[in-house]
């Protein structure tokens, strides 16, 4: 019996120091990404992903961190290697579990750099698909802010091109507001950026 008793204390023990690695790791690569330093970040996030398989976030990061450096260069290489590791880092957790809408959003995230980066070559090939994202995120989380605000914000890039009316899609990115202010993450490392993206938008929304 005592032998049990040791097991059990020993195996919750490396439960509680494993929990405990994952949050100082997870902690360590935030710290560095708000430092500016997205490769130490990506790199720091892709080895929790190894260690950690339970959990979606660290291969997340990896996704959003390389998707967000995308955006700010011009380099087709450069862009071609963020895109294809955050694509990989999703593709990782979607095969887990394809109906978590901040996966969905990240997704339609890749889609647009890839846009916005070729219109001419990407436009047609990807906007319907990233349009079903959305529409995909939003049939299961409606009341995520990301994902009002995601959609409203990708359509309205489009508007040059389709022709719609942007007022009504200003509105989804005032309502995105009001729900970032009253949406829970689940924990402490899940998703909760997007409030500064979509107060800036609005100001400039006509």
């Amino acid at each position: 019996m005592t032998k049990v008793i040791t097991a059990i204390a020993l195996f919750v023990c490396s439960l509680l120091s494993a929990q405990g690695q994952f949050e100082q790791g997870m902690g360590k690569a935030f710290g560095l990404w708000k430092e500016g330093k997205s490769t130490e970040a990506s790199d720091l996030f892709e080895r929790i992903a190894g260690a950690e398989k339970t959990s979606w976030l660290p291969n997340y990061y990896v996704a959003l961190v390389n998707t967000t450096t995308a955006f700010g260069t011009q380099d087709k290489d450069k862009m071609n290697l963020l895109l294809t590791k955050a694509q990989n880092a999703l593709d990782t957790e979607m095969g887990k579990n394809p109906n978590n809408a901040e996966l969905l959003v990240m997704q339609a995230m890749i889609n647009t750099a890839w846009i916005v980066f070729d219109p001419m070559t990407n436009g047609m090939k990807l906007s319907g698909k990233t349009m079903e994202l959305y529409a995909k995120a939003e049939a299961i989380a409606p009341e995520n802010p990301r994902v009002v605000f995601g959609k409203a914000e990708f359509q309205i890039g489009g508007a040059k091109w389709t022709g719609i009316d942007t007022k009504p899609l200003c509105e989804q990115i005032e309502k995105s507001i009001g729900l970032f202010a009253t949406f829970k993450p689940e924990t402490p490392f899940s998703p909760k950026w997007g409030l500064d993206r979509a107060t800036e938008a609005l100001k400039n929304c006509k």
